[in-house]
């Protein structure tokens, strides 16, 4: 299979709220009152938290049944450790995570064997897990100013 493009825009509107599109749906962003936001919508980094649990669930699901496992409930906490130092420029500490952490809770009756090669599994397919866990490139395509 060829190779596909996603695409998503995010247009900033009052103050930090952002509103983000891809195809026909729609989200907010925002930050928490304690760091200038309306507390609207989850900041941008909760929202990849959220991405990340989202993908992997959706790839439980997907695969499951490829490794005899029934799935009678999935859910996947996820945290992260991030200096906000580092955004604020108070020290040369990165500005994104420095850990990311996830549980899954998984009800099954299959055997623990069986659950951890489809968890191994799961990890080395979830597309959002893979774009954090490894370089990806990143970059501008192009600055359009408008009058």
């Amino acid at each position: 299979m060829a190779a596909t493009t996603f695409k998503a825009t995010a247009h900033l509107q009052e103050g930090v709220v952002v509103k983000v599109r891809s195809r026909n749906f729609e989200f907010t962003i925002d930050e928490p009152k304690s760091l200038g936001g309306t507390d609207t919508g989850m900041n941008p980094v909760e929202a990849l938290l959220g991405s990340l649990g989202a993908c992997q669930s959706i790839v439980a699901r997907v695969y499951a049944s490829k490794f005899d496992i029934r799935l009678d409930d999935f859910w996947v906490e996820v945290e992260g450790d991030l200096d906000l130092d580092g955004f604020f420029k108070k020290s040369d500490v990165r500005p994104g995570y420095s850990d990311i952490r996830y549980t899954f809770h998984i009800k099954t009756d299959a055997p623990r064997e069986q659950v951890e090669a489809f968890v191994r599994f799961l990890e080395e397919t979830c597309p959002v897990g893979d774009t954090i866990a490894h370089a990806v490139n990143l970059k501008l395509s192009g600055i359009i100013i408008e009058n």
